[in-house]
């Protein structure tokens, strides 16, 4: 790839995710006043008040950095306390705000305690207001599993559901119903005091009841729902019985449901949603612009088997024939069924899609993961450009046979096209960006 190519994909990618961090985002919609803190929604205006003293209790990615960013904007006139849980390369402490650990993308033991750590909190606090700061990866990070059913059945769950392709929404509605502080119930937990939950959404349409979960705002999913995802993948009976058990209970009535949309407690809460992959799109194609690119951003986002959106938005890129220096941009998040053995995430497997389809063209791309993780690995996605194929070849590799194993981070290993900018302390699902001098 040529490195000015390179270096254009790297500055729009730094753009973007400059445009979501926790500290821009909480840094323009809060400000302090004579009625307290006050957020502004970002789409419609609206502002809403809030009196200390503040309980604050969250999860994600992005959790560490809003904790910082709100306790940076209340300093010494509001009276902040409580705890966030966040992965272990993101715990800089705050000053009031205790930042515990956890794992990710599958739950582990580290987050089960934080989890408790946060409960806890959350009853003993006599705080009149809670704010709830949630990020992508809240499903992982916060974590108890509702009995019978055990950490390790729940993560064999996880894993499943992971690898056969599934999208967040289809995810997220079983984790709920596996969870004691899913789906509202972290919300009841905090009844009758009012919860403000501020989102970074990494979800496909921002719905506030998806990011994370939704432990703090109501649920419309059921248990059935759950079941009916689990069979859809073929994976209901493979789970383990305790889990069939609870799901059962759960859809015959015996158990209670999430909480629900039209009852009391849902009444105590408000979900403002701050960042979202469109806020960081808007800013990559105004970082493409400075840099002298005409800019298209895909109207639609990007969904579905990686392999297919891949080769699709690389037709559509290759069928405009507008001169000049164009960008095009896209976002969402597809999915992988796995069915090799080799290592790799959605952006890395979606780059190497490409390989064949720009093939002796002038296009480059990125492919990238907005919190700088891309699946298992070190990298946050790969690089791909008309090259790609026929240096593979020249050196001994093989993009299909990689491709059906699975294998993409090998396989960019060997190019040298890995793009590993480290985790970014934010998460509004991928970028791809492809660029045309």
């Amino acid at each position: 790839m040529r490195e000015r190519d390179r270096e254009h994909l790297r500055g729009i990618f730094a753009a973007a995710v400059g445009a979501v961090r926790p500290e821009a985002l909480l840094g323009s919609a809060l400000r302090l006043g004579d009625a307290g803190l006050q957020i502004c929604e970002p789409d419609s205006g609206a502002v809403h008040a809030i009196r200390g003293p503040i309980l604050v209790i969250g999860a994600g990615k992005a959790a560490a950095g809003m904790a910082r960013a709100l306790d940076e904007v209340c300093g010494t006139r509001i009276d902040l306390s409580g705890a966030v849980v966040a992965p272990v390369a993101e715990r800089t402490a705050t000053c009031r705000i205790a930042v515990l650990p956890g794992e990710h993308p599958i739950p582990g033991e580290m987050g089960l305690r934080s989890t408790a750590i946060v409960l806890d909190t959350l009853r003993d606090s006599p705080a009149r207001e809670v704010v709830c700061l949630l990020s992508g990866g809240a499903s992982s990070l916060l974590v108890s599993p509702l009995a019978p059913v055990t950490l390790a059945e729940k993560q064999r769950v996880t894993d499943a559901i992971l690898r056969c392709g599934a999208d967040i929404g289809e995810l997220n509605t079983v984790r709920k119903h596996l969870s004691a502080v899913k789906g509202g119930r972290l919300l009841a937990v905090a009844a009758p005091r009012r919860v403000t939950t501020l989102l970074i959404s990494d979800v496909i349409g921002d719905d506030p009841a998806t990011i994370g979960s939704g432990p703090t705002v109501p649920d419309r999913t059921s248990y059935g729902d759950a079941i009916e995802v689990l069979q859809r993948y073929a994976l209901w009976h493979s789970c383990p019985e305790a889990v069939r058990h609870l799901l059962r209970r759960g859809a015959s009535g015996a158990i209670a449901e999430t909480v629900r949309p039209d009852t009391a407690v849902a009444g105590g809460s408000v979900a403002i949603v701050l960042g979202s992959n469109r806020r960081a799109l808007e800013a990559a194609a105004r970082e493409a612009g400075r840099r002298g690119f005409a800019v298209e951003i895909a109207a639609e986002p990007i969904a579905g088997d990686s392999t297919e959106s891949a080769r699709s938005w690389a037709r559509s890129i290759l069928a405009d024939r507008r001169q000049g220096p164009r960008c095009w941009l896209a976002g969402g998040e597809s999915t992988v069924v796995v069915r090799g053995n080799g290592l790799g995430g959605r952006n890395q497997e979606f780059a190497l899609a490409m390989a064949q389809a720009l093939a002796g063209s002038q296009v480059s791309v990125l492919s990238a993961g907005s919190d700088g993780i891309d699946g298992p690995t070190e990298a946050a996605g790969a690089f791909v450009d008309g090259d790609t194929g026929l240096r593979a070849t020249q050196g001994g590799l093989d993009p299909a046979t990689y491709l059906a194993d699975n294998d993409s981070f090998h396989f960019f290993e060997g190019l040298g096209d890995l793009f590993v900018p480290g985790p970014t302390g934010t998460n509004v699902m991928d970028l791809k960006i492809a660029v045309r001098p």
